[in-house]
């Protein structure tokens, strides 16, 4: 009895928000434990017929897209509806943030009929965008939004919502090695470089000696431009 009294404590305390003294719901326990893992990324979890924002990410997600915020139980709070997640997420990712798809696993259909119908969604990330790696669905999307526009032209879609261009936006390692150089000057090292173009599936690389004020490795960013 000691003990089971015990893991209703620990359970309770866990499941308890110290500041509001208010017990987290099922989804907000599954949004924190998705959040402690990917912690420098704006979540966007699916519900049902909407993605949501909580946090700080509703916050980031109502500054940037303009969209309204709310405070729901523990969390601030934010929607966008599911057709539009893509548009949004190329704003966040042109504002600088690392933005992750959080998915149900699960449909409305087969959990009805299964055993655990009361039960949460399960969910998980299931695509992590940056500057570098906005391909895939976001670049379809765009074009399912470009036929949109040319079939129903009294529809308000902006004009950056549905371009189709693919700018060169190169993901690009650098390492550096300032070891076994022979006939060694004061600052200079060994580059190599290693540039991906995630859209094309083009990759650039090279290795060269450079010297303390790194006019070699500056040329070859200022070339090829990367975003990340």
């Amino acid at each position: 009895s000691l003990k089971s009294y015990e893991n209703t404590q620990n359970t309770s305390e866990t499941n308890l928000n110290k500041r509001t003294k208010s017990i987290y719901t099922p989804l907000e326990l599954q949004f924190i434990e998705l959040k402690k893992r990917y912690k420098d990324a704006v979540l966007c979890v699916e519900c049902g017929y909407k993605y949501r924002f909580f946090g700080e990410d509703a916050e980031i997600a109502a500054k940037e897209l303009n969209i309204y915020c709310h405070q729901d139980h523990n969390f601030m709070t934010a929607s966008i509806p599911t057709h539009r997640l893509f548009v949004h997420v190329r704003r966040l990712v042109a504002k600088g943030y690392k933005v992750g798809v959080i998915k149900q696993m699960e449909t409305a259909a087969l959990k009805a009929a299964g055993e655990n119908k009361s039960s949460l969604f399960s969910r998980k990330l299931t695509a992590l965008y940056t500057k570098s790696t906005l391909i895939g669905e976001d670049i379809l999307f765009k074009e399912i939004w470009f036929q949109t526009l040319i079939f129903n032209l009294d529809d308000s879609v902006e004009v950056e919502e549905i371009t189709a261009d693919v700018p060169d936006n190169y993901l690009l390692c650098i390492c550096e090695n300032g070891e076994n150089l022979k006939d060694r000057k004061k600052g200079d090292i060994v580059i190599g470089i290693m540039a991906v173009q995630p859209t094309t599936g083009e990759v650039i690389f090279d290795s060269f000696r450079d010297c303390a004020s790194r006019l070699e490795l500056e040329s070859r960013i200022l070339r090829l431009q990367p975003v990340e």
